[in-house]
């Protein structure tokens, strides 16, 4: 089931644990790479924490992050709203804090790879699918490869649902999805 919790409905903080959200436009604090990965689960362990780093893809560049003040890896400052991090490093961030928060059941992504490079998106993709089948993931994306793996498929046009499906039965439709999807695959066979 969904949310097998429905005690913890009877408050907002109980609704509030069920779900972890990462937006396409991520908040940062001026806190340390660490701080920012745990916000959500303070308690994590740092093996936890490095763990979900690895998953989100941001582990390696978080080891070589050093700040003003000679702090360096997880124990640097990131900036006010992260100022000091590519788009694509603030979303592996977010990412890797939304990973860790191991206790959500329902997970909501906004364009999750819009601003990392096609490798790095794959990664995270296998990360997500890895995830299927023990949480809820609602995926909003442009990039359909982010969402080929889904039970449920559905396109909008202008806030419309034009198509829904399956991956496998939306391009045997040969609708609006699979031309975009076809159009998306000859773009990353490029970017390669």
């Amino acid at each position: 089931t969904l949310f097998p919790y429905t005690t913890l409905f009877r408050s907002q903080t109980g609704l509030r644990h069920l779900i972890s959200v990462v937006r396409q436009d991520v908040a940062m604090f001026n806190r340390t790479a660490r701080e920012n990965i745990i916000y959500g689960r303070p308690d994590a362990t740092e093996e936890e924490m490095i763990d979900a780093a690895q998953r989100a893809e941001a582990h390696e560049f978080i080891m070589g992050l050093k700040d003003h003040k000679g702090r360096a890896g997880y124990d640097a400052f990131l900036g006010e709203r992260g100022v000091k991090l590519s788009g694509g490093q603030r979303q592996r961030i977010a990412l890797a804090r939304a990973f860790l928060r191991s206790q959500a059941r329902l997970l909501v992504l906004d364009d999750p790879i819009s601003q990392v490079d096609i490798k790095t998106a794959e990664t995270i993709i296998n990360t997500i699918r890895s995830m299927a089948g023990k949480k809820t993931i609602i995926i909003v994306s442009h990039r359909l490869s982010a969402v080929r793996f889904a039970d449920q498929i559905i396109t909008l046009d202008r806030g419309c649902i034009i198509e829904s499906g399956t991956h496998s039965e939306l391009m045997a439709n040969d609708g609006y999805y699979a031309k975009t999807f076809r159009f998306q695959e000859i773009e990353e066979e490029y970017a390669y």
